[in-house]
């Protein structure tokens, strides 16, 4: 009897443990990628030493994929400005509006993580994603979205090394930190009423919670 040659990759290896504070997320094996992937969602963060892929789904909300490339430790955010009736635009204000500290908190904390596993700020570089306008009935927040971040990252010195912004369409992404390659697909026929009911749910979160004032800023 022939016994057929297992092929590689077929079968999952042992996962390595996620970094500490990141245990919640999700992770699991893709065998078209044959590798694993750490699966975020809005208001989340996942950082790597490992060589794994990180994805997400966007709409309105902004994603920002940033590592150190000389050492490869990297991570991604999804994030969105808080809204409200009042805002318009508060993040403009300055460093202490509402906005500008949620949106600060959101890349802060993911640098901060960077940096305490190793990475170094002169090297860090950042791809940014996201930003479509698929809320209707609202403000751009897209556009308030890609805004902030782009402010945000010329005025802390970081170098912008690519952008997949705007648009109508919701993306997928796919950020692999070990290279910094980043794989973007446009959602133009899928299911863009979930990704719409899930964000519209994340803007009303926002809208109830405070915005913690204590951000370590460099």
């Amino acid at each position: 009897m022939v016994v057929a040659n297992r092929v590689p990759g077929v079968h999952a290896p042992d996962m390595s443990p996620a970094l500490p504070g990141f245990e919640r997320i999700k992770r699991y094996w893709d065998k078209t990628r044959n590798c694993y992937v750490a699966k975020i969602l809005p208001g989340e963060y996942y950082v790597t030493l490992a060589d794994e892929k990180i994805t997400t789904v966007l709409g309105s909300c902004v994603s920002a994929c940033i590592r150190d490339s000389h050492f490869g430790i990297g991570g991604m955010n999804h994030f969105m400005l808080p809204d409200s009736s009042r805002m318009n635009d508060s993040w403009r204000q300055g460093p202490n509006s509402s906005a500008a500290r949620y949106g600060s908190y959101a890349m802060e904390t993911m640098i901060n993580e960077i940096l305490k596993h190793g990475g170094r700020r002169e090297f860090l570089e950042v791809k940014l994603v996201g930003g479509g306008r698929i809320l209707r009935g609202t403000t751009d927040i897209g556009r308030r979205n890609i805004d902030f971040v782009l402010d945000y990252i010329a005025t802390e010195g970081l170098v912008l090394a690519g952008q997949d912004l705007g648009d109508v369409y919701p993306r997928k992404v796919v950020y692999t930190p070990a290279s910094g390659k980043v794989q973007v697909r446009k959602l133009r026929n899928m299911h863009n009423e979930t990704i719409v009911e899930r964000e519209t749910h994340y803007l009303d979160d926002l809208r109830k919670t405070p915005v913690d004032g204590g951000v370590e800023l460099f």
